[in-house]
């Protein structure tokens, strides 16, 4: 399956989502809440038969905690350490694939770069059979909370949606691909795993050449110096969003908005705030993901 004709199909779902009401573009699948456009019930049930391979790159993240960055990011890396050249203008999620797409993944050469926003108990059990490497990323949840609401907003294939709807939405789980706070607790739980790494969105801004370092290590991939500057100028968000429209085709001003640390200030109530303030405390302070997040230096 070509790059072309994934991005005639991402094409045409969108087209065909534009025909839709708001209601038609949701559904429940397992009691999540999913995109019916992009990843209907025949996906998520072909994802049975996709067969792991512990070579594979797997990426993960709940949604708009930075996987298109770091998707970015990682065909750079594989590219200057393995020669590889990752083309692809559609996210290599998982569940947008349908059953042809995942035969063609099954067939394909390794090493193989595959993404997925699923809660890690419904990642297919292949994936923890086969040990297979997986790089997590977070984000603070007041910063994902606005990047999540400006994308519904911007893309067609999810429905439109206010700020004070969305933010209730979001703190009580039922937006897409479920809730911020059970995502993170799930991931808690298999921080000992050596075969799981978790880094976070502000980390990787605020020292990028180091992120690089560390990512392609987790991965086995070898690169000089010169290789991991050079990734980190062509990966900065402002570069990556002026390539947006050659990497990402159609839905490029979706994905690519701001980019920014802080962007919660300019949403947040002060009441909303305090409310966001309240769940992280109660749910994830104290733990060790908690404080990879460093709420308090950027969500207070």
């Amino acid at each position: 399956m070509s790059s072309n004709v994934l991005l005639e199909t991402v094409t045409g779902r969108i087209q065909k989502a534009k025909q839709m009401k708001d209601e038609e573009k949701s559904y429940r699948y397992n009691g999540v809440l999913y995109p019916v456009v992009m990843c209907p019930e025949e996906n998520l049930k072909a994802l049975d038969d996709i067969v792991a391979r512990k070579d594979d790159v797997m990426l993960v993240a709940y949604p708009k905690c930075g996987f298109n960055w770091m998707v970015g990011v990682m065909k750079k890396i594989i590219l200057e350490s393995t020669g590889v050249s990752l083309e692809s203008k559609m996210a290599p999620l998982i569940e947008f694939m349908g059953p042809d797409g995942i035969k063609h993944v099954n067939q394909a050469p390794s090493p193989r770069f595959l993404g997925t926003h699923m809660h890690p108990d419904f990642i297919p059990a292949t994936f923890y059979q086969e040990k297979t490497k997986m790089l997590v990323i977070f984000r603070n949840p007041k910063d994902t909370l606005v990047s999540y609401f400006h994308f519904c907003n911007s893309n067609p294939v999810l429905p439109s949606v206010e700020w004070d709807s969305f933010f209730r939405q979001f703190m009580s789980g039922d937006v897409f691909w479920g809730s911020y706070i059970e995502h993170a607790l799930a991931w808690e739980k298999k921080m000992d795993d050596p075969r799981v790494m978790i880094i976070t969105y502000e980390d990787m801004k605020q020292d990028l050449n180091a992120g690089i370092r560390q990512v392609s290590g987790f991965f086995g991939c070898s690169l000089t110096e010169s290789q991991v500057q050079q990734i980190a100028e062509n990966s900065t968000f402002r570069a990556m969003k002026e390539n947006s429209s050659k990497s990402h085709g159609v839905v490029a001003d979706a994905i690519f908005r701001k980019g920014e640390v802080g962007d919660w200030k300019n949403h947040f109530s002060p009441e909303q705030s305090r409310e966001m303030d309240e769940a992280f405390n109660k749910y994830l302070e104290g733990t060790r993901l908690g404080a990879k997040l460093k709420y308090q230096e950027y969500c207070q």
